[in-house]
C-alpha cells in the first residue's frame, strides 16, 4: 500500500493490470505512468482546440476541453487527497475523461450520433476508451496506450448493457450493476463541479449572463453575499471571481466532508465493499446538491440556450453532417490513413466498418479544422 492511502483505495498492486505486457519505471508508479501517456497523446494535445461552450476561435480567454480537463484534474485530486484515496488514479482519470469529445462539444456529439445512428451511434465516453484502447499508435509493441484497468474503467464513465457486453472485462461492472472505484466517481463529480462553475465564468466574460441574473440561483446568491460582506461593491471582473471561487471551495468542502461521512457510516474497508456498494459514495449533501443541480438547470435555459450560443451550435452540427456525407458518399475525401484503413479492411460489414473509421476521424478534428474541411471540399 502506498503510505497514506486508505484501505479502500485503488491500488497498483492489487490492480488486474494492462493488456499487454509492459515493462515498469523505476521513478513512477503505474498510474503517474497512465498520465504521463495521455498528457502526451494526440488527442490531449487536440483538446486545446475542441469546444467547451464557445467554439474555439471566439475568443482566447474561454474554456477549451483542454483547460476544462486540466480544472477538472485539480478538483479530482485535492478531494482525492483529502479521502486518502488513489490521487495519481483520480488524476489520469480526469485528464482522459474527455479525449473522445468531438469538435464542437455536446453538438458535435448529437450530430455524429445521429450520423451514425444505423452503424452503431457514437458516444464519447465510449470514443475516450478507444482512443486509448486503439487509436493512439505511439508503441511498436502494442496499440493504444495501453493503459491500467483502473484508469480505463474509469474512463467509461456510462455504457449500455449492449455496448458493455462486447468490452470484455471492462464491461462487467455495468453488466454486474456494480460501482466503480472512489477514484473514477470523484473524477466523475469533479467534471461536474468544473464544468458548471467555469462555464458560469465563460458566459459572463461573454456578456451572455449576468451576476444578476445569475443571483436568482441560491448557490450563487449564497456566495455573492459572501463577496458583499468582506468587499463591498466590487468591480464586475473582481465580482465573478470572488464568487466563482468561493462557489467552487463550498462544493468541493462539502463533496469532501459529506463522502468522508458515507465511508465511515457504510464501513468501508475494500475495493470490493466500494464496488458492491447500493448507493453512491462520493456525493455531496442533499441541499447543496439541490443548490448545484439548480445553477445546472440555469445554465441550460439562460446560457447554453442563448441565441448566439444556438447559433454556433445549429452551425456545428451541419458541419459534422456535412462532412459525414461526403466522407461516405466519396471516402477519397479523407486523408490518406483513413483511406487505407478502409481500403485494407475484410470485415463483412463494410458500410458499418467504413461509417467507424469516418466517425473517429470527424471526432478526431478540431472546431477549427472542421470548418476548414468544410470549406475545402465545398471547393472541389
Amino acid at each position: 500500500m502506498f503510505q497514506g492511502l486508505a484501505s479502500y483505495a485503488s491500488e497498483q498492486s492489487s490492480s488486474i493490470g494492462r493488456v499487454h505486457p509492459d515493462y515498469s519505471s523505476n521513478f513512477r508508479n503505474e498510474f503517474q505512468r497512465d498520465r504521463d501517456r495521455i498528457v502526451h497523446s494526440a488527442a490531449f494535445r487536440r483538446l486545446e482546440y475542441k469546444t467547451q461552450v464557445f467554439v474555439n476561435h471566439e475568443g482566447d480567454m474561454f474554456r477549451t476541453r483542454l483547460t476544462h480537463s486540466i480544472e477538472v484534474a485539480q478538483i479530482g485530486r485535492t478531494t482525492a487527497r483529502e479521502l486518502k484515496v488513489n490521487e495519481d488514479l483520480t488524476e489520469a482519470i480526469c485528464l482522459a475523461h474527455d479525449l473522445g469529445h468531438t469538435p464542437f462539444g455536446h453538438a458535435g456529439q448529437d450530430a455524429l450520433n445521429e450520423c451514425m445512428r444505423n452503424y452503431g451511434g457514437f458516444e464519447h465516453n465510449l470514443q475516450s476508451l478507444r482512443i486509448v484502447d486503439h487509436l493512439e499508435q505511439r508503441y511498436a509493441a502494442f496499440p493504444g496506450l495501453n493503459l491500467m484497468f483502473e484508469t480505463r474503467e474509469g474512463i467509461l464513465k456510462h455504457c449500455s448493457k449492449k455496448n458493455a457486453e462486447m468490452l470484455g472485462d471492462i464491461g462487467k461492472r455495468f453488466i454486474n450493476k456494480q460501482k466503480p472505484n472512489l477514484e473514477a466517481q470523484i473524477a466523475n463529480i469533479a467534471d461536474e463541479i468544473a464544468y458548471n462553475n467555469h462555464d458560469v465564468d465563460d458566459g459572463l466574460r461573454a456578456g451572455l449572463l449576468t451576476i444578476e441574473q445569475l443571483r436568482e440561483c441560491e448557490l450563487v446568491e449564497e456566495n455573492y453575499q459572501r463577496v458583499i460582506t468582506r468587499w463591498g461593491e466590487l468591480d464586475d471582473r473582481f465580482m465573478r471571481h470572488e464568487i466563482i471561487r468561493r462557489m467552487i471551495n463550498m462544493l468541493v468542502s462539502d463533496l469532501v466532508n459529506t463522502s468522508q461521512q458515507n465511508i465511515e457510516r457504510l464501513h468501508l474497508d475494500s475495493v470490493d465493499d466500494v464496488r458492491n456498494c447500493n448507493e453512491k459514495i462520493i456525493s455531496m449533501s442533499q441541499s447543496i446538491f439541490e443548490k448545484h443541480l439548480a445553477l445546472k438547470k440555469f445554465l441550460r435555459k439562460y446560457l447554453y440556450q442563448h441565441e448566439r450560443v444556438q447559433a454556433m451550435t445549429d452551425k456545428a452540427k451541419q458541419t459534422i453532417v456535412f462532412l459525414f456525407d461526403a466522407y461516405m458518399n466519396d471516402t477519397s475525401l479523407l486523408n490518406e490513413e483513413s483511406q487505407q484503413l478502409i481500403e485494407e479492411s475484410d470485415v463483412e460489414e463494410k458500410d458499418s466498418y467504413t461509417a467507424r473509421v469516418i466517425a473517429d476521424y470527424i471526432a478526431g478534428m478540431t472546431d477549427r479544422f472542421a470548418f476548414a474541411e468544410q470549406e475545402r471540399i465545398q471547393r472541389i
